[in-house]
């Protein structure tokens, strides 16, 4: 159908592309006029140029009318709409309808229809749109004067970028909100961070998005095609993410006029602007960038219509009524819009159909179907909610209850969560700011606008602030203003080593090593990497100074091999040429030239000199001693050895050793133990952590594997650590445990004196597992290791019974003697971990045979283990009796193995006669404790007792 118009008002129609000034023609246009109205297609738009208006005639003489918010002042000239709250009604001069193209969008088309065919101003009617819209105009509207503007830059395609390739000013575009987050994301950690816009944020959050873009705080947008719909923005390049979109009922391609509307935002009007794909696409049609580089689209044939005259008779009535179609043919019927589905739902309601049985109230049904879903969840909780409104404003003379409007609003009043949770409040509040401008429906509107208006605000704030904190480095975002500028950045160093361009922080400078911050993108730019080097060039200087006068106490090494100043790691340990006299390699720095380096690795090596020096000066005096002959040689490999050295790997040096010599070994702190030699002040925990670090780095290991608790005389002996790294930290690896080797070598004395006082026999009883701290199997692992061997013999009973209960009793006499031994010697026992109590008694090994056994007195018998020395010869030499030499070839082979029987006198020198060390024949002295044990003393108080 053709609908006529009036001959005298003129009909304008601004047709062509984007950034063609359309929106600034019918603006100027409008103020031109007495009065004037402009539907626009969001509310943003709408907000955006009434603020413009604003700006040039002041409040009074400006309205906002939109679906959620209304300024009415009383002297308004000029009213700034969105379309579908536009008072059509109102009578004024000018009256414009912008990208009017939309006539043919699926879901809002038939209300710009409308307008096209029934909105007109008094003097002058304005529509702006695409060139595509010109065929429906000319057809549906009559006298309409055709302008086709050009657009007033270039606009071109460039081909696929990866993401991290974007140019500064591009947008990405893409059609849901997890896709736009997905790529935000993505270019937060690539590129700084990024701004978003969506349909289903809030104008107010929407606004402070573009406006984080449009000041130069991020430089890049990731949008959907929300950015289409006239947002005017400073672009120089549009990426298409996607292609395809879902338009609320389909999944789509995008036709080339819209793919058009997006890129048009490149360009920004004289600047030229480019369009292409990013992502995972690999290019667009040549056919549609033909189209859009030429701005030549296929026209518009048909746009949706819906009849405006409706019969409200019946809720039937109604929906037949919405359901006529056009007997024009360009006008096609809409496709199922939002408040007919709304209204087929609730006639569905068996209680609405009740009540909605006269004109009036199937009216205010269809008018509480019109409530805009911003939700957009496609459940029933929207309909239910109408539901529950119509009910209440169906009642005669009713209105929304204030409690029940009150409860639906408070739950929405909360400002926690994450952005979905803060978006789906958001929204749910914008149906209640739409509810609360229906002044007739509410006893005090302006209350409840005001109210829901704040909560709105505050969620859109809220909102705004969680995606700048999870799409925005607010860092990045300032030093990229800077740069925008061309100003200087100014880069300072504060007292703790953090870096700050711009006083916002890039990185810590760590010793002399600059480390940017881990999330900090910003630093792909070469500006602000120049000017955090600038600061800390001057900084360096004055740094290798200070170092090179601080005293050795503002120095360290640790576990990892590093050499530390102040803390911070400035070096690392290298193998040298002895395992005293490790290396330094400064470590890699930026700002360190030749000399530099060198005026370091000086400073540091001599630390490292006298950290040896002063740390473990008993080994270092073994290195620099003037001595020859075997001493010479068996102090080296101790050196070599860091103080600790298995007794068999040195014989042959110790069994050349004069008597001069075992005495300046003595003085210098060297024990020639059974088992080991080693320097005992080299024992202590101070000098043990050093000295394991030393050898890892003789080894040229990464680290240093974790030493054994200070102050344990056995671990467990893990099969992953080696036997010198054991004996670094002073331990003697035997069986199941490592043990500290002056305890070993006690264990070892004490062992071999109860085996002289047993007949050669041994079990493994509290005096010898509290040395070592151990359990019985633990012990005996000990004692294999140490060359004895398990034998069981049958003993009688009651001998085993009367020998226990002497022993008792010998235990409770000690008592008080044990306690003083313990003060005595406090370090033994805090070093000593309680031994088994399964070990308590010499009748807890005591096995009984399977059916008892007497002997030939009617005694009866039980197997009780025992451990017996075995011939040295036979284990290599491993292993010895009671501290002599480990020449076991040269020593008589009369007396019996593991006693300490006379022994012929070789004499001469490496002879057993009269050396020091108890090389000779031990003299037969009955129960003697070695000297050392802690029990030396409890020994004699008992002999004195008799």
């Amino acid at each position: 159908m053709q609908i006529s118009t009036r001959t005298g008002p003129r009909i304008l129609a601004i047709l062509g592309p984007t950034n063609t000034g359309k929106t600034h023609l019918a603006m100027e246009r409008m103020l031109a006029h007495t009065t004037g109205m402009i539907g626009f297609p969001l509310r943003l738009l709408a907000r955006e140029n009434y603020d413009r208006a604003v700006a040039k005639v002041g409040k009074g003489a400006v309205a906002l009318i939109t679906g959620e918010e209304r300024i009415l002042p009383k002297t308004a000239r000029y009213f700034l709409c969105t379309v579908e709250a536009m008072p059509v009604a109102k009578q004024v001069d000018f009256l414009a309808i912008d990208e009017i193209q939309m006539c043919a969008d699926p879901e809002r088309g038939h209300v710009f229809t409308d307008r096209l065919l029934h909105a007109r101003g008094r003097s002058e009617t304005m529509f702006m749109g695409a060139e595509t819209i010109r065929p429906v105009i000319r057809k549906l509207v009559d006298n309409v004067e055709f302008d086709r503007r050009e657009r007033f830059s270039t606009l071109s395609y460039n081909g696929s970028k990866k993401i991290q390739r974007l140019p500064a000013q591009s947008a990405v575009v893409t059609f849901s909100a997890q896709e736009v987050y997905a790529v935000a994301e993505l270019v937060r950690r690539q590129k700084g961070g990024a701004a978003v816009v969506l349909g289903a944020l809030s104008p107010r959050t929407r606004n402070a998005q573009v406006e984080m873009f449009q000041n130069g705080e991020v430089e890049h947008l990731i949008a959907t095609d929300a950015i289409g719909m006239g947002l005017n923005l400073d672009l120089n390049h549009v990426a298409f993410a996607a292609l395809t979109k879902f338009d609320g009922k389909f999944n789509r391609g995008l036709t080339a006029a819209e793919t058009a509307q997006i890129a048009g935002r490149a360009g920004r009007h004289m600047n030229d602007g480019t369009f292409g794909v990013t992502g995972n696409l690999s290019g667009i049609d040549p056919d549609i960038i033909e189209q859009i580089e030429a701005h030549e689209f296929e026209p518009l044939a048909k746009v949706f219509w819906r009849n405006a005259r409706l019969d409200f008779r019946s809720v039937d009535a109604l929906q037949k009524s919405l359901r006529r179609r056009s007997d024009d043919p360009t006008l096609i019927l809409a496709r199922e819009p939002v408040d007919e589905i709304m209204l087929d739902h609730l006639a569905h309601n068996e209680d609405v159909a009740r009540i909605a049985s006269a004109p009036d109230r199937v009216q205010l049904l269809w008018e509480v179907c019109q409530i805009p879903d911003f939700r957009n969840i496609h459940t029933d909780a929207h309909p239910r909610l109408l539901t529950s409104i119509y009910r209440y404003l169906a009642k005669p003379g009713s209105k929304l209850p204030i409690d029940w409007l009150g409860e639906q609003v408070l739950r929405l009043d909360r400002y926690d969560g994450d952005i979905d949770q803060l978006s789906s409040r958001l929204a749910g509040i914008r149906v209640w700011t739409y509810v609360s401008h229906k002044h007739h429906w509410l006893e005090d509107a302006n209350h409840w606008q005001e109210r829901t208006r704040a909560i709105e605000d505050k969620l859109s704030d809220v909102l705004h602030e969680r995606l700048t904190q999870r799409f925005v480095d607010r860092r990045t975002s300032v030093l990229l203003k800077s740069l925008k500028d061309k100003s200087e950045l100014m880069s300072t160093i504060t007292a703790n080593g953090e870096v700050q361009v711009e006083g916002e922080f890039v990185g810590r400078l760590d010793g002399f090593r600059f480390i940017p911050d881990e999330t900090d993108a910003a630093f792909e730019g070469k500006a602000i990497a120049s000017a955090a080097r600038r600061a800390l060039t001057g900084e360096i200087a004055q740094r290798v100074k200070q170092l090179e006068t601080d005293e050795d106490d503002k120095f360290a090494v640790n576990g990892q091999l590093d050499v530390l100043w102040n803390g911070a790691q400035v070096g690392v340990l290298k193998k040298g040429d002895t395992v005293l006299s490790p290396e330094v390699q400064v470590i890699d720095s930026e700002f360190f030239d030749g000399p530099t380096r060198e005026r370091v690795r000086t400073r540091l090596q001599n630390f490292v000199n006298a950290h040896i020096e002063a740390r473990l000066k008993m080994l270092t005096r073994l290195r620099d001693c003037q001595l020859s002959g075997p001493i010479r040689g068996l102090l080296f490999q101790l050196n070599e050895g860091l103080g600790c050295v298995p007794r068999s790997e040195l014989e042959s040096l110790v069994k050349d050793l004069s008597d001069e010599d075992r005495k300046a070994l003595a003085k210098l702190g060297v024990r020639l133990g059974v088992e080991t030699v080693h320097v005992l002040d080299a024992l202590k925990p101070d000098p043990v952590e050093l000295r394991g670090i030393l050898w890892a780095v003789a080894r040229e290991l990464d680290a240093l594997p974790e030493l054994p608790p200070a102050g344990r005389t056995s671990v467990p002996n893990d099969r992953a650590n080696s036997k010198g790294f054991y004996l670094a930290a002073g331990y003697m690896p035997v069986g199941p445990l490592a043990a500290r080797v002056d305890m070993l070598e006690r264990f070892a004395a004490l062992l071999r004196q109860k085996a002289r006082e047993n007949d050669g026999k041994v079990r493994p009883d509290p005096d010898l597992l509290s040395l070592l701290g151990c359990t019985v199997e633990q012990a005996e692992g000990v004692f294999t290791a140490l060359g004895w061997r398990a034998e069981v013999t049958k003993v009688k009973k009651s001998e085993l019974l009367a020998k226990e209960a002497e022993k008792k009793a010998e235990e409770t006499a000690k008592t008080d003697a044990e306690v003083k031994t313990e003060e005595a010697a406090p370090a033994e026992s805090a070093e000593t971990a309680p031994a088994n109590d399964a070990a308590s008694t010499d009748t807890a090994e005591a096995t009984p045979a399977e059916a008892a056994e007497t002997d030939a007195d009617g005694d009866e018998l039980v197997e009780v283990k025992y451990f017996v020395r075995v011939d040295r010869r036979k284990r290599g030499g491993a292993g010895r009796g009671q501290q002599r030499g480990p020449r076991q070839d040269a020593r008589g082979k009369g007396g019996p193995k593991g006693k300490g029987g006379n022994r012929p006198n070789h004499g001469g020198k490496g002879g057993r006669g009269g050396k020091p060390g108890g090389r000779g024949p031990a003299p037969d002295k009955g129960n003697q404790i070695n000297e050392d044990s802690p029990f030396a003393k409890l020994k004699e108080m008992l002999e004195a007792k008799g």
